[in-house]
């Protein structure tokens, strides 16, 4: 287990909760240590107005580590997966509004980090994508239900199923981010919208964001239908292939099952 006390800073500035990821050496993936210090960050930040989610070292989120996916068990799977889900449900559980602050790449987990925050502001070298099945796995929590209400199920089968990488202008086309900006704007610009929000009543902010639930929850059943699925494939070929390939730094050779 990392230390969570190093890989997560947490700072208050003001009336704004400043969550940094910092664990650059694997460009802030989350193991289950980190993403139970965001949970925790979010569920802790009622006495702010505002929460803002940033990674150091010009990245954002890896998405969840790859490094035990090679040798997994179902024990260490169970859990990443449910602090996975923890991580998500506290950002949309929180009271107040959370913006994503990305300032590079938000790729797999990341870039459903980025679904699930309430805004989204991105610098211009930021990077956005998917990565289930090109690692061996499938984007269950965001990125095959919700990102199809907020961009389009076609676009989001797009980066479910291709696994491309798009960049923050082709982010805010699709209506992923809400706005982009010079990368050394990026926290100045993120605080300006927090300033704005603070204008407002944290009352009738809780109200609207958690009116505007409704398709996350709605979608709650498919999250667990779907990390259920992936629990079963644990120790598969294909995810043994994906995560090997991708420590490897290969192109996966990934075999197709045959029936019967």
């Amino acid at each position: 287990m990392s230390d969570a006390d190093d890989t997560v800073q947490v700072e208050d500035r003001g009336e704004t909760r400043w969550i940094r990821l910092n664990a650059p050496q694997r460009r802030n993936a989350y193991d289950e240590a980190m993403a139970g210090i965001i949970s925790d960050a979010l569920e802790s930040a009622s006495g702010m107005r505002t929460v803002v989610i940033t990674g150091v070292d010009r990245s954002f989120c890896a998405g969840g580590s790859l490094a035990t996916l090679s040798t997994p068990t179902t024990a260490q799977m169970r859990k990443l997966y449910r602090a996975s889900l923890r991580m998500f449900d506290a950002v949309r559980a929180c009271p107040r509004p959370v913006i994503a602050a990305v300032n590079g790449a938000a790729a797999g987990g990341g870039n459903e980090l980025v679904v699930a925050c309430d805004l989204a502001i991105a610098g211009r070298s930021a990077t956005f994508g998917q990565t289930g099945p090109r690692v061996g796995s499938a984007p269950v929590t965001g990125a095959t239900n919700v990102m199809s209400v907020q961009i389009g199920e076609k676009r989001a089968k797009e980066l479910s199923f291709l696994c491309r990488r798009y960049t923050a202008e082709q982010a805010l086309e699709y209506g992923l981010v809400n706005a982009v900006v010079e990368d050394d704007e990026l926290e100045a610009e993120v605080q300006r919208w927090c300033d704005e929000l603070h204008e407002k009543s944290p009352r009738y902010l809780e109200i609207a964001k958690v009116s505007s639930n409704i398709w996350w929850n709605q979608s709650r059943d498919s999250f667990s239908t779907g990390l259920g699925m992936l629990v079963q494939a644990i120790g598969s070929e294909d995810m043994v292939e994906g995560a090997t390939a991708f420590l490897e730094k290969r192109k996966p050779q990934f075999k197709l099952a045959e029936d019967g």
